[in-house]
């Protein structure tokens, strides 16, 4: 017996000493390089082929239907909330068992965390905060209307709610850095989730009608400029006028996350992002609120705010349930920006979004992360997918497994500025890229032989392009040399500058594990003549063009 003992205990210092001894990753962090920026993890650019969990499915039994799905889509991140009611339950006790199992499993199934932390909003609500919260509003106050009643979302101007907020978030993020500082398998954290409040401007309670009485801050008015022409400095309805209600809300929200966040960052320096429900992006001149979207979330038109009232966040990201192209293509341009990375950490998961991975991926977004990716019986149609199967992840499945190979070059594509993308439109109309020294056309609904002309009494259409899901992103890899991916289209490459074009090489396969192209087949002819014909099985090509 004593042997058995003895012989375990050298066992676990042993273990304990190969943990203690092995050499840490670098901590994941966000860099920005000539307006673009990379998620630098194991020290070098990574983009997340993620999926994003059902709210729900954050407890170690839910966990099997999570791993599942995110294999069946071959995703290499998988986003899963944390709630502050399940982490402390009872005030100041403490119990991190799911994020033990949830690590551990994710380390097993080789998947990297996003964390999703749901503390004091979810949704703008409060219905992740432990009970303790909830129900206490004397302590816990929430936001007051115009005539002083109180309605559902806590306020930002609660101390006390901050106060508990802050310490239950920074008491996550030390656990993290006690099970997960050498491994790295969580990667960033959002904080808060769709923040603001949906039919209230802003809290107009005793401390917050006192606040955006006072002078606008000067962080803020150096960051964001008013939409019309007022005074320069002065509370927020003399410099904002009509916009006031919601900047004085957006600045409110964005502080209190701003604390909670530079307090975890200072426990564990994990990159952190905030998330928001998206407003019309379409809309020009961005007009006041008016009840059309969640006041005081991060919304496009107060990314400037955020920043200022929030330095400790690296980037807001928009949430997108609206499958109209243009919209989808107007929010990306909004988001996009020298400052703020583009990321889209969760979007539906209905058929009608598979095609925008392409753009996402193409434009050198960070993070693309359908929502609902579990097998958990819940569908969140209309919003998404009717189904809960392998008919709701296989499409992502093909893509990301074309992918996934070349994971690392992409990402370091990305970064140096080398993609791009594009997704089918509503109007099923080419669309034109202009890369360096080339211009790409890419068609939709086309046969892969032949022109259309050639064929007007044709009125068969390709299978399955019922509707717009076709879609390419490209990396220019060299001077003359492309990789492309894509679905249901057609791409013609020509020369920028006039001259006839003609394509050198065009080679069928995939990167190994160690970077080295592997040529499946090399297409020509009939495969060449009228274009690179992309079926709805996903394939990479090597593309080598000249000019004669």
């Amino acid at each position: 017996m004593k042997s058995t003992v003895r012989q375990l205990v050298t066992a676990l210092g042993l273990t304990f000493v190969v943990a203690a001894g092995a050499a840490a990753a670098p901590i994941p962090e966000l860099v920005t390089k000539d307006g673009r920026h990379a998620l630098m993890v194991d020290g070098a650019p990574f983009v997340m082929f993620g999926g994003q969990a059902q709210n729900s499915s954050n407890y170690p039994l839910a966990l099997d239907k999570v791993w599942a799905a995110i294999k069946d889509a071959n995703a290499n991140t998988l986003e899963i909330p944390v709630a502050w009611e399940q982490i402390e339950p009872t005030e100041g006790k403490f119990d991190f068992s799911y994020v033990d199992t949830l690590v551990a499993q994710a380390r097993k199934n080789k998947v990297r965390l996003v964390l999703l932390w749901f503390g004091t909003w979810k949704n703008t609500g409060p219905s992740y905060t432990p009970e303790w919260v909830k129900f206490n509003n004397a302590r816990f106050p929430r936001m007051l209307d115009q005539e002083g009643k109180p309605i559902y979302c806590l306020s930002p101007q609660g101390e006390e709610t901050l106060k508990a907020d802050k310490k239950a978030f920074v008491a996550l993020m030390a656990h993290i850095k006690k099970i997960d500082d050498v491994q790295r398998t969580v990667i960033m954290m959002q904080v808060q989730n769709e923040v603001g409040t949906y039919g209230y401007a802003r809290d107009y309670g005793p401390k917050a009608e006192a606040q955006f009485n006072a002078p606008v801050p000067a962080e803020v008015l150096k960051h964001k400029k008013s939409p019309v022409a007022l005074a320069a400095t002065g509370t927020w309805k003399q410099v904002y006028g009509d916009y006031a209600d919601e900047y004085f809300h957006a600045y409110s929200v964005a502080k209190y996350i701003g604390e909670i966040a530079k307090a975890g960052r200072d426990v564990y320096n994990l990159p952190m992002y905030v998330n928001n429900s998206i407003r019309d992006s379409l809309e020009e001149p961005v007009k006041p609120w008016n009840k059309n979207f969640a006041s005081g979330g991060p919304t496009f038109d107060v990314i400037d705010i955020y920043k200022a009232a929030a330095p400790a966040i690296d980037f807001a990201a928009p949430d997108i349930y609206s499958p109209d192209s243009r919209k989808f293509v107007a929010t990306l341009d909004k988001f996009q920006r020298p400052d703020n990375a583009l990321a889209v950490p969760e979007m539906s998961n209905g058929a009608d979004y598979v095609r925008y991975a392409y753009l996402v991926l193409g434009r050198g977004a960070i993070n693309f992360s359908p929502f609902g990716i579990d097998y958990a019986d819940y569908s969140n149609f209309p919003l998404g997918h009717k189904a809960t199967d392998k008919t709701m992840t296989a499409p992502y499945g093909k893509i990301f497994g074309a992918f996934r190979p070349m994971e690392r070059q992409w990402s370091k594509w990305a970064f140096e500025g080398r993609t791009y993308g594009v997704a089918e439109g509503d109007d099923r109309q080419p669309q034109k890229l202009a890369l360096k020294g080339w211009n790409a056309t890419i068609s939709f609904r086309e046969w892969q032989f032949g022109e259309a002309q050639y064929f007007k009494d044709v009125k068969d259409l390709p299978a399955n392009t019922e509707k717009p899901n076709g879609g390419v992103a490209m990396a220019q890899i060299a001077d003359n040399e492309f990789i492309i991916v894509g679905q249901h289209a057609r791409v013609k490459i020509d020369s920028a500058d006039g001259k006839p074009t003609m394509w050198a090489r065009v080679e069928e396969g995939r990167y190994d594990a160690a970077g080295k192209w592997i040529m499946e087949r090399n297409w020509n002819g009939d495969q060449t003549d009228y274009g690179l014909n992309l079926t709805g099985n996903p394939v990479v090509l090597k593309v080598k063009v000249g000019t004669y």
